[in-house]
């Protein structure tokens, strides 16, 4: 398999999954789909930038690596037509591991605040905190009325941090392809560098 197609394939994806996790973070700052008067009101998890950083500007640079693999010279590190091949995939890999991180770091984050629930104006005791225990209102929505305001909080702050869980989950599994691919590219090289110097002299 030609390892920096694979690569270009893989950062087309994240592209578009970067910036699905930004805008889904970015709405977490408006909880209910209403802008709050009180940003001490927010979530604590939303103040981690988890889809904006980890999902987000951290999968950036993954993505625009592996795309530019495809257009790196293989046949100009020192004469040898696959050497330049190998040290970009290598390259490529060391930035799939960041991208691991950064995914990783949206999934935990995500995965938390959906244990934890939403921060909301409990009915109880009418202050703003967090009235759910260890995702019990997962199991139970009629829990759900212990929240007072924001206006259909739950549901927004559920939906919004699943879709982040999701993409960290796809973001990571796509960077651990890259991290064997861009391994399987330094040792073995990539089919496109096969006949790419055939009739070039060493330069």
């Amino acid at each position: 398999m030609c390892t920096a197609r694979c690569a270009k394939c893989l950062g087309s994806t994240l592209i578009p999954l970067a910036v699905s996790g930004f805008l889904a973070h970015l709405l977490l700052f408006f909880p209910g789909g209403k802008v709050i008067d009180n940003n001490d009101h927010l979530s604590d998890e939303v103040w981690y930038f988890g889809g904006i950083l980890g999902s987000g500007v951290l999968m950036i640079f993954p993505a625009l690596v592996f795309l530019g693999l495809k257009n790196n010279d293989c046949c100009r590190c020192c004469g040898n037509e696959s050497c330049g091949k190998r040290f970009a995939m290598f390259t490529s890999t060391i930035f799939a591991v960041v991208g691991v991180l950064g995914a990783g770091y949206s999934f935990i984050i995500s995965a938390v605040s959906i244990n934890k629930g939403p921060k909301c104006l409990m009915v109880n005791n009418s202050t703003w905190g967090y009235p759910f225990l260890d995702g019990n209102y997962l199991r139970d929505s009629d829990l759900w009325s212990q929240c007072q305001k924001p206006d259909n909080v739950i549901p927004w702050h559920l939906t919004l941090f699943s879709i982040l869980l999701i993409i960290g989950a796809v973001q990571i599994l796509i960077c651990a392809i890259q991290v064997i691919n861009g391994l399987l590219g330094t040792l073995c090289g990539d089919c496109q560098c096969c006949g790419c110097c055939q009739g070039d002299g060493p330069v």
